[in-house]
């Protein structure tokens, strides 16, 4: 058994699934039996799979900010970091989004982490910059005015 399976095995113990554990012939102290290792990440991403708590709450807390709440879509992925929430807005509502200087925005992800650490999850917000935005790409400096500004 490797580091990686007992660290697995001991996650699972504090998580209250030491049942599935057994279920499946490891209790801790034994040896791995065949499979056991894909058996506990399939469990472990089907409980992730079943708990959208943190896709709800995005979409209901965005939907109270934005003028149009219509337009607004959540989406919830998982993979090997974790989960991936992203955020499609309409492009007038991202200013309400984002906040004077991403404040709105940290405070969600914030938010986020904490749901994600009370269902031991890594959680992460992606909001989608849309299609025909009103942000203004920064003109290009030459090297001389950049020099000229030190």
């Amino acid at each position: 058994m490797t580091k990686i399976q007992l660290l697995i095995i001991v996650k699972i113990e504090k998580l209250g699934e030491a049942r599935f554990a057994s279920d499946i012939g490891m209790d801790g102290r034994t040896s791995a039996t065949p499979g056991l290792f894909e058996n506990i990440i399939n469990h472990i991403i089907t409980k992730m799979t079943e708990s959208s708590k943190d896709r709800d709450f995005v979409e209901y807390v965005v939907k109270q900010i934005v003028s149009n709440p219509d337009a607004v879509k959540v989406e919830r992925k998982i993979d090997e970091m974790g989960v991936l929430i992203t955020l499609d807005v309409d492009p007038s509502d991202m200013g309400m989004v984002i906040g004077r200087e991403g404040a709105t925005a940290k405070a969600l992800r914030t938010l986020l982490r904490i749901i994600g650490a009370k269902n031991n999850a890594r959680v992460n917000l992606k909001i989608n910059e849309p299609e025909g935005s009103e942000r203004k790409a920064p003109e290009p400096k030459s090297i001389d005015d950049v020099v000229g500004d030190l």
